[in-house]
């Protein structure tokens, strides 16, 4: 069993040898999808792992601060934070503490520019998820065709075909695998980007209950200037 394990082994890898060779045109620009792929999954990976945070937590630590008016150790709590969640509390923070009318557009900007962040790169993994199936099926067909024509003009001779019907459904296959992991992982990291948004909704939440709130007590008795005088 072991023997014919490794016969089989040995076969496979003479084919796929001899589709690298032959059918570069195929075998190239399935490569660097697959090159690509690994670099895109590897990057985003621990971008997002160093952007990771304990939200729960923060936000309630934040709106105790912020329910105390506290609004610069609010601040440097995000500050403390770090990374786009943090980014995001400080600007939220930020327009709080200079009465911005618009809150919510203003600091849906924000939201959108970091967003933009977290789905860097994404599109790379859903146009290979999208044309690497193609770039196999492509080599599969002209590879069906050449052998086809070598057993025209030779009679048929059974080694050559086998390599050649061989090469064709390598090509498809190496292309699915390499789309599968591409679709696959571009679906993982769209639902991590999700969390992130619902996270930046959570504290948008907050912040808007707080965003027509005077930051002192002072403030509320003091009144406006000039104001109707019995």
């Amino acid at each position: 069993m072991e023997s014919h394990a490794t016969a089989h082994g040995n076969k496979f890898f003479e084919y796929f040898f001899a589709f690298m060779v032959q059918d570069w045109f195929a075998f190239w620009p399935i490569t660097i999808c697959s090159v690509l792929t690994v670099a895109v999954v590897i990057e985003r990976f621990f971008y997002y792992m160093r952007n990771k945070r304990d939200v729960a937590l923060f936000i309630q630590r934040l709106q105790r601060e912020l329910e105390r008016g506290n609004l610069e150790v609010a601040q440097s709590l995000s500050n403390q934070l770090g990374g786009v969640i943090g980014e995001i509390a400080e600007e939220g923070i930020r327009l709080i503490a200079v009465e911005k009318e618009d809150f919510s557009r203003a600091f849906d900007i924000t939201v959108n520019i970091v967003s933009r962040k977290l789905e860097k790169y994404l599109t790379v993994l859903a146009t290979i998820g999208a044309t690497a199936p193609f770039i196999g099926l492509f080599g599969t067909v002209v590879g069906v065709i050449v052998t086809l024509q070598i057993l025209g003009e030779q009679g048929g001779q059974t080694q050559e075909v086998v390599i050649g019907i061989a090469k064709a459904l390598i090509a498809t296959g190496y292309g699915l695998v390499v789309a599968i992991i591409a679709v696959v992982m571009n679906n993982v990291y769209n639902n991590t980007v999700k969390t992130f948004e619902e996270d930046f909704q959570l504290l948008k939440l907050l912040f808007l209950s707080f965003s027509n709130t005077p930051p002192t007590p002072k403030a509320q008795q003091s009144g406006p200037p000039g104001g109707y005088r019995r």
